[in-house]
């Protein structure tokens, strides 16, 4: 699928560029997915609460902390409370929108990827009914958009977004920090999508494991193929997005590159065994990738998870990781 390059400068007519992003979406990818994603909703998308539902007499081997006791003394025969889940789904998307994400070596940069994954996903589960919300991170949170349904609530997201003016060399991302805020702001159970390249200092993922604890947590991890292994360009001048340091390097030099690629992958190691530290599900999201092809992932992830914890909990928690 061809997708343009979002311009992403805080210009005037940021909310006609979140429509138009939001609608080329809903018409070239959104129509693909619904059968595939809604017909599978039940398992996607799990809701947290629980609703009373009917009241029954007591049966031998009922639970008797669902006894009702006010039912109970009124009738003079126990009566237990029935329970049907809540499929409302509230979700949060912790946004990483730091130096590194304005990079990108083809069509699109990690941003602009970023904003079409989370305006289409918040219009799948905004469709539903369900309630989306929003914390945006450059070098601290910037903005905190309280969760709420319908489309407006997508456009309202994925405006900031786009008009969030860039920052180079703002120093280097703290993750940690950022999903410690995320307590401040999310304060019941919520399905929770991490969107970031995890270009960061050390110790996010102690952090990352505790918001686990309260909430489920999806890690969406972006990245370019040119941040794996350098082509044969000759001198390039690097710079460093987080920190504005630059290098002119040589690509024509095959030890240099084997050397990049060598780091690259001990880096990708590393980054892995922080996911599997963290407890969490990752989906990764290449700025080559189709957002379709990406969605379709998320789906089969869903479902791997629903099935290894029987429909329960977390496959994390399942000790089946």
């Amino acid at each position: 699928m061809s997708r343009p390059q979002p311009d992403l400068r805080l210009v005037p007519g940021g909310a006609g560029r979140a429509e138009a992003m939001l609608r080329r979406l809903e018409w070239t990818v959104l129509r693909r997915l619904d059968g595939a994603i809604h017909g599978n909703y039940r398992t996607l998308f799990r809701g947290f609460g629980l609703d009373l539902a009917d009241l029954r007499e007591y049966q031998f081997g009922d639970d008797v902390r669902h006894i009702d006791w006010n039912v109970t003394a009124r009738t003079g025969n126990p009566h237990v409370r029935q329970f049907h889940e809540d499929r409302e789904v509230t979700a949060w998307f912790l946004l990483d929108l730091s130096p590194s994400l304005d990079f990108g070596s083809g069509d699109i940069q990690k941003r602009a990827l970023s904003a079409e994954f989370v305006a289409l996903l918040a219009r799948v589960l905004t469709r539903s009914g369900n309630r989306v919300g929003a914390l945006i991170y450059g070098d601290q949170v910037d903005a905190v958009i309280p969760a709420k349904g319908g489309r407006l609530q997508v456009l309202h997201i994925l405006n900031r977004m786009l008009s969030r003016a860039q920052r180079g060399g703002a120093g280097e991302t703290d993750l940690e920090a950022f999903m410690k805020s995320a307590f401040r702001f999310i304060p019941r159970r919520s399905l929770v999508f991490v969107v970031s390249d995890f270009i960061s200092k050390p110790g996010w993922p102690a952090a990352v494991a505790r918001l686990t604890q309260r909430h489920e947590v999806v890690a969406v991890r972006l990245y370019d193929p040119l941040e794996m292994e350098l082509p044969e360009l000759g001198m390039v001048l690097v710079r460093d997005a987080e920190t504005g340091e630059q290098l002119m390097v040589d690509t024509h030099d095959g030890a240099f590159r084997k050397r990049f690629a060598a780091q690259a992958e001990k880096r990708e190691e590393e980054l892995r065994q922080c996911f599997v530290e963290a407890g969490v599900d990752v989906l990764e999201l290449a700025t080559d990738d189709t957002l379709i092809d990406a969605l379709m992932r998320f789906a089969d992830l869903r479902k791997r998870v629903s099935q290894l914890a029987g429909g329960g909990l977390p496959r994390h928690l399942t000790g089946l990781a």
